[in-house]
């Protein structure tokens, strides 16, 4: 081994100290986003830097709390680009930079910050430790191991995990579906449109706002789902099992369906889309999609960790796959064509063709 005391020994040490302390950047960013620190930074757009004591006045109004141990977790955040630190008053003053901002509630009462929370809830947490047992024993994720059943069973029991995982959904998917619908052409020779696990119709609705030519959606999801689903113009809830039938339609659109689900499934599926469709119809999947290569860049970790995140809690082999890696499930499954859209920095459109 080489000698101790170079210096990319030391880099090295120090780069290990960091990886293995990591637990403290998600965990303060769960406890600025109970704290609603972004909002009260934020305030209708002032963002004013202030002090960690200003801060606490404002998420707790009544008095208590400790500014200095708020104080160590912005200014840890702030190392990670979350808040800007400013110590030029002699004093260390806080505000949001771009990626704070995504923490701030918007009109509809959404923001990241749904999503952050919903990844760190208990139940979650106890799977972490046994991410080791996903590479021992592949058929049974840790969510499992750690809490006696699947997580998608597990949350239909714990209204409240569930409400909070919609939100967290909402949370991404509003401005996701915004570049979509900026960036993507594909809807505009459609007529019938069905979305696949469409949850309460959000996403379908936005389409048809954008889209009038599109005369019939049809939002297709389990029956307890679309049986809670509000009334929206022009669209038509379905309830059923995609694993058994997807309604008929021009084109199928479906938003982060197919990565909780093993290849041999995703083929199945992509199989009963296929036989949805007319000649020329195509399936919509928006899907996180691995680079070939890996690097350092915040995007290709973000996949990558939610790469883990899937094995972790949804399913041991379901996963984060290439382009290639669909392409060839969707060629398997019968379709002739694929096409591939970069419309969002994480999410990429991934266009199927009969």
């Amino acid at each position: 081994m080489a000698e101790q005391t170079t210096e990319s020994r030391k880099q090295a040490r120090l780069a290990i100290l960091e990886l293995a302390n990591m637990i403290s950047v998600p965990m303060s960013l769960n406890a600025v986003v109970r704290l609603n620190v972004a909002d009260a930074i934020w305030e209708g757009g002032s963002n004013a830097p202030l002090t960690a004591a200003q801060i606490l006045a404002r998420v707790i109004p009544d008095g208590g709390g400790d500014a200095e141990n708020l104080q160590r977790v912005l200014r840890m955040l702030a190392s990670y680009g979350v808040f800007e630190e400013d110590i030029g008053s002699g004093e260390r003053k806080y505000s949001l930079t771009e990626v704070g901002k995504t923490l701030v509630t918007d009109e509809h009462g959404l923001s990241y910050g749904a999503y952050v929370l919903q990844h760190h809830q208990d139940a979650l947490m106890r799977a972490w430790p046994l991410v080791h047992e996903a590479v021992v024993d592949p058929s049974k994720e840790p969510f499992e191991r750690a809490n006696g059943e699947g997580a998608y069973d597990y949350y239909l029991k714990k209204p409240e995990m569930n409400e909070l995982m919609l939100k967290a959904m909402s949370g991404v998917s509003v401005p996701f579906m915004i570049a979509l619908l900026e960036g993507y052409p594909g809807f505009q020779n459609v007529e019938k449109l069905v979305d696949v696990g469409g949850s309460g119709g959000d996403c379908l609705k936005m389409i048809l706002q954008k889209y009038p030519n599109i005369k019939e959606g049809l939002n297709f999801d389990l029956p307890e789902v679309v049986a809670k689903a509000p009334q929206i113009p022009g669209v038509t809830h379905v309830g059923g099992d995609m694993f058994k039938f997807i309604p008929q339609a021009d084109a199928i659109f479906m938003k982060w369906v197919l990565v909780t689900w093993t290849d041999k499934e995703i083929k199945h599926i992509l199989q009963n889309c296929y036989k949805a469709l007319p000649a020329g119809g195509k399936v919509i999947a928006c899907e996180p999609v691995l680079p070939e290569n890996s690097d350092d860049s915040h995007r290709t970790r973000a996949l990558l960790e939610g790469d883990i995140f899937v094995m972790t809690i949804y399913r041991a082999k379901g996963k984060h796959r290439t382009e290639e890696q669909f392409k060839q499930l969707g060629i398997s499954a019968g379709f002739n064509l694929f096409k591939s859209f970069h419309v969002d920095y994480f999410y990429t459109v991934l266009e199927f063709q009969k």
